[in-house]
């Protein structure tokens, strides 16, 4: 049975009100949480972005759950600043926390003013902030020159074990990358000839006997036009493959490119229904892909409904599969 854990999108819930969300999960029976680490929202109709760090700590304190944050170090972050945050959070809640790393997206990036860079020297980078975090863990002293600059940098609070590194990928290309690095890999839904893929390349490229997890977007309503309306108010700015959501700088590129999405568009990216049993076999389905974990975001920016739903009649019948 895969963990089936909660998915806290700050880009959509002020941190307050996410910070009882994740509680409200919790009580509901979610077995984990992960969170995004943006600087702003993929559209004007979202309208947050709370800073994730600052809310992991009080999220951590609130629960007794297992906590992930997706991570891009390299340019708005610099990595031994990413490393010192981990260590901080893996000391004071040992065996709870991990980090997804990807190379990013100009929607956050751009702040620094810095060159956005092509996808190739992304990746670069992101290799090099691994290796750089890496050392830091295991209590060196990093002087690195690169596409990352570090001078004389040590970490002097350190966990037992350092947390997870998990790599994010979305493409089979970037997953056997991925596999020969992170200590597991995290997705995102797609038809599962696709996930296959990206599965199947994760493990050749290094990444056998590692957790692989699913972050799953989702709407859920009491009717069925509620649920589809929810999908396409909140997310039909997320509906665009790369290299488009890696390369659109602002909230208003993202709705002005978003103008043309229909509704029925967001089936292709979103898991929309009235029903919860259609969410058991939807999601029963992606656990027997061999997932370890699928984290679930529910696109509407109102959470208790969704998870008092599938606190009472989904989650209990996933945790018998």
């Amino acid at each position: 049975m895969p963990i089936i854990g909660y998915h806290a999108s700050h880009e959509q819930v002020d941190p307050a009100s996410l910070l009882k969300a994740v509680v409200w999960a919790e009580q509901a029976g979610f077995d984990a949480a992960m969170c995004s680490d943006h600087f702003a929202p993929w559209s004007e109709r979202q309208g947050q972005s709370g800073f994730a760090w600052s809310w992991l700590g009080a999220a951590l304190q609130a629960t007794s759950l297992p906590f992930g944050v997706v991570n891009a170090p390299g340019q708005r972050y610099h990595p031994a600043i990413i490393a010192q945050a981990g260590a901080t959070l893996a000391q004071m809640f040992p065996g709870r926390f991990w980090m997804a790393l990807g190379s990013g997206e100009a929607a956050n990036e751009h702040i620094t003013g810095d060159r956005w860079p092509e996808k190739a020297v992304r990746n670069a980078r992101l290799g090099e902030c691994v290796d750089v975090m890496r050392q830091l863990f295991a209590g060196e002293t990093v002087t690195h020159h690169g596409l990352v600059t570090v001078d004389r940098a040590k970490l002097w609070t350190r966990p037992e074990e350092p947390p997870k590194l998990i790599g994010a990928a979305v493409s089979p290309k970037t997953a056997q990358w991925v596999g020969g690095w992170a200590d597991g890999l995290i997705t995102i839904n797609q038809p599962h000839d696709a996930l296959k893929q990206i599965i199947d390349a994760f493990r050749a490229g290094g990444g056998e006997g590692k957790p692989i997890y699913l972050q799953i977007h989702l709407s859920y309503a009491a009717d069925a036009e509620a649920a589809l309306e929810t999908a396409f108010e909140q997310w039909r700015s997320n509906v665009f493959s790369p290299p488009v959501c890696w390369d659109l700088e602002l909230p208003e590129h993202f709705d002005e490119a978003s103008k043309f999405v229909r509704r029925e568009d967001m089936h292709d990216s979103v898991l929309i229904s009235h029903e919860p049993s259609r969410f058991v076999d939807l999601l029963g389905a992606f656990a027997g892909l061999g997932f370890d974990g699928l984290y679930l975001h529910h696109v509407g920016q109102e959470q208790q409904p969704f998870i008092d739903v599938f606190g009472e009649r989904v989650l209990p019948h996933l945790k018998r599969i």
